[in-house]
């Protein structure tokens, strides 16, 4: 059952975003009004296994690839970690994804980024110059986000005049900061996106804590 948070006192534009937990929603990031889809789930213990291994390993983990759809062995995709319990199935979930963004949007092949991030990658509010972008964080926070009546969009990057996010103006008074689970699939649609041009997703990289010093962030775009 996907659920649709609608944002109130919007009297131009109403941008909506779809929770579910099936999937097919993923699809509803066609409407002209949806500007993100969240599919939450629970991955395998194997997967959790090894992304706990990936997390507490010594080095980062850097990986910037175009994948064709079909033709790349994912099980190649980190050579030196093949040996960690849960390896193969984390490989197949990345394969499972990549292949379902390939055919929602009919790309033969896609751009996969995957990366353990000790900090806030993006730790400002933003918009991506992106049609559509895939976004999983296995282990750690989630990307936080923004519904569009909590904010200003005119305080947005130069708008900001080097401000931080809680006292440009960005953020309205009764502003709430909505966060993606861990391990959900979230699209987000970006400006480069025909029609959305003013209205792509505003979110950023969460901040990090002793508790949770780490993610593992996997991103795929249009190739």
């Amino acid at each position: 059952m996907a659920a649709v948070l609608q944002p109130q006192h919007l009297p131009c534009f109403t941008a909506k975003a779809v929770i579910s937990d099936d999937l097919a929603d993923l699809s509803r990031i066609y409407a002209h009004d949806i500007h993100l889809c969240v599919v939450q789930r629970t991955v395998s213990e194997q997967i959790g296994r090894f992304v706990r291994q990936l997390l507490h390993h010594p080095h980062d983990t850097s990986v910037l690839q175009t994948v064709a759809i079909g033709a790349f062995d994912f099980q190649q995709l980190l050579p030196q970690h093949a040996h960690l319990a849960g390896y193969r199935e984390f490989c197949q979930d990345l394969e499972s994804i990549a292949a379902l963004f390939s055919d929602l949007f009919d790309l033969p092949q896609v751009g996969l980024r995957l990366n353990t991030l000790g900090k806030a990658m993006c730790p400002k509010f933003h918009v991506d110059r992106v049609p559509c972008r895939l976004s999983c964080t296995y282990g750690g926070p989630g990307t936080e986000w923004l519904r569009d009546g909590d904010i200003d969009r005119r305080k947005l990057g130069a708008g900001a005049n080097g401000l931080a996010d809680d006292v440009s103006g960005l953020l309205k008074a009764h502003a709430a900061i909505q966060t993606v689970p861990t391990d959900a699939l979230a699209l987000l649609k970006g400006s480069a996106w025909e029609g959305n041009e003013q209205h792509g997703l505003v979110h950023r990289s969460p901040q990090l804590s002793p508790e949770a010093p780490r993610r593992l962030l996997l991103t795929l775009d249009f190739a």
